[in-house]
C-alpha cells in the first residue's frame, strides 16, 4: 500500500473521515487517469491549450496524492503554455507523468477495492 502514492495530504485533508478518503480515491480513479489520456494525445498532436488545460487541472490531484512527477507535469504544462515550442521534447516528462499516474491508479484500485 502506498508504494506510488502516498495519503498523508489525503488524510490531513479529510481530517479522519474515511469515507471522505474513499471519495477522493474514487475522484482520482474517474478523473486523473481520463486526464492523463487527454494529455498524451493532447502532446502527440501538439495541441498547446489542450496540453496547459489537462495538466493544469491534474496538478493539485497529482500533488494531493504526491505521485512524485509534480515538477515534471508543471513542464508539460509549461510547454502547453508558451506554445510554438516546437524545438522542446517533453516526451520524457510526459512519459514519467503517464507511469507515475498508471502505477497509483492499479495501486490504489487495489488498496481501495474499487
Amino acid at each position: 500500500m502506498e508504494k506510488h502514492y502516498k495519503l498523508a495530504r489525503v488524510r490531513e485533508l479529510a481530517d479522519g473521515d474515511d469515507d471522505f478518503i474513499m471519495a477522493l480515491a474514487s475522484a482520482f480513479l474517474e478523473e486523473v487517469p481520463e486526464d492523463a489520456a487527454r494529455l498524451k494525445k493532447a502532446v502527440a498532436e501538439k495541441d498547446y491549450y489542450t496540453t496547459y488545460q489537462a495538466a493544469h487541472k491534474m496538478k493539485p490531484t497529482v500533488d494531493m496524492f504526491e505521485l512524485g512527477v509534480l515538477g515534471d507535469l508543471i513542464e508539460v504544462q509549461d510547454w502547453g503554455k508558451f506554445e510554438n515550442q516546437d524545438n522542446t521534447d517533453v516526451s520524457h516528462q510526459l512519459g514519467l507523468v503517464l507511469t507515475a499516474v498508471e502505477n497509483a491508479t492499479e495501486e490504489i484500485k487495489k488498496d481501495f477495492n474499487l
